[in-house]
């Protein structure tokens, strides 16, 4: 019986709850049109650094990632990629699937990482902050090559040239 009670409270608030349904945004005028950027990326799988990113007319688009630190004797660089397939692309916001891959080096005269190269798949996300500057956020499932897969952020930002 007090189940019972229990059931008809939950169902009585739940038939209560309006449902809220927002109309999605029209697509882009740039879908189109090739879009190119240029920005800053910061990420375990696809690398740290200056990033180009090219919408194609199409749901795909890419991105090239580098970056170099020298301090003393040491030299840290990397290189990477990604690949994004669109899900919704509207005015402000997208949502996407990415597919990463990087490969990163430290050392003097030979790689001291244990895992240089990694792989990355997973989803993102990317906010318009202004008229062409835009902020992009993913999750990423990232396997290294020592055998870990982790779950990782990764962030970057871009101003495009409409």
């Amino acid at each position: 019986m007090k189940y019972l009670i229990i059931f008809v409270i939950i169902f009585s608030f739940a038939s209560l709850c309006n449902a809220q349904v927002a109309v999605p945004e029209t697509e882009s005028k740039e879908m189109g049109a090739s879009v190119y950027g240029i920005g800053l990326s910061s990420g375990v799988a696809s690398g740290f650094g200056l990033s180009f990113r090219h919408h194609l007319p199409s749901n795909l688009s890419y991105q090239l990632i580098g970056g170099v630190i020298k301090v003393d004797e040491d030299v840290s660089y990397n290189l990477g990629g990604e690949l994004h397939f669109d899900f919704t692309r509207g005015v402000s916001t997208r949502f996407f699937g990415a597919g990463t891959m990087g490969y990163f080096y430290q050392g003097d005269s030979s790689n001291e990482l244990t895992a240089p190269f990694r792989l990355g798949l997973g989803i993102g996300g990317e906010f318009r902050i202004a008229e062409a500057l835009h902020f992009n956020a993913e999750l990423l499932f990232t396997y290294f090559t020592n055998g870990d897969i982790l779950p990782l952020p990764q962030a970057s930002i871009h101003y495009y040239f409409f």
